[in-house]
């Protein structure tokens, strides 16, 4: 089984929480990649931003539906929603909209990667050595591409 070592992206492009979204979605369509991680100053990573993420700032809002009874408010829906969409919608730099990173291990199999895709829900993982340091970067491609090569 083909380690994450011998399929990553080894040239890893990154972001910081202050860059603007339209300079993001701009390195989306230069590079054709589709997630970055989000580095702190010093090269630490604090998340992940994919064009999933930059997607969801220009749905629509779900508003709930609301109704009274005996002058009382009742929300149907979830305000929490509510508020999270709308802060992603109002989303002005990166910060506004990445998530937490997932990130796996240059010696995991792509077997293991394509599980932790499946359980999570993501897509762009940061590949970490032992120290904490971004070696590569595995996306969905890179695990079609291993599993082709494996057959």
């Amino acid at each position: 089984m083909k380690k994450v070592r011998e399929f990553m992206t080894g040239k890893v492009i990154t972001v910081t929480p202050s860059t603007p979204v339209g300079e993001l979605a701009k390195l989306f369509l230069d590079t054709g990649v589709s997630g970055f991680p989000v580095v702190d100053e010093d090269n630490g990573l604090v998340g992940v931003v994919s064009e999933r993420d930059l997607i969801h700032r220009d749905q629509k809002l779900h508003i709930p539906t609301f109704f009274t009874i005996f002058d009382s408010v009742f929300s149907f829906g979830a305000n929490k929603k509510l508020e999270e969409e709308m802060k992603v919608v109002a989303a002005s730099t990166v910060r506004d909209i990445m998530r937490e990173a997932v990130t796996v291990s240059p010696d995991a199999t792509h077997s293991d990667v394509a599980t932790l895709m499946g359980d999570t829900g993501a897509y762009t993982l940061p590949v970490l050595d032992d120290e904490g340091e971004i070696v590569g970067i595995v996306g969905k491609r890179d695990i079609i591409k291993a599993m082709g090569d494996a057959i």
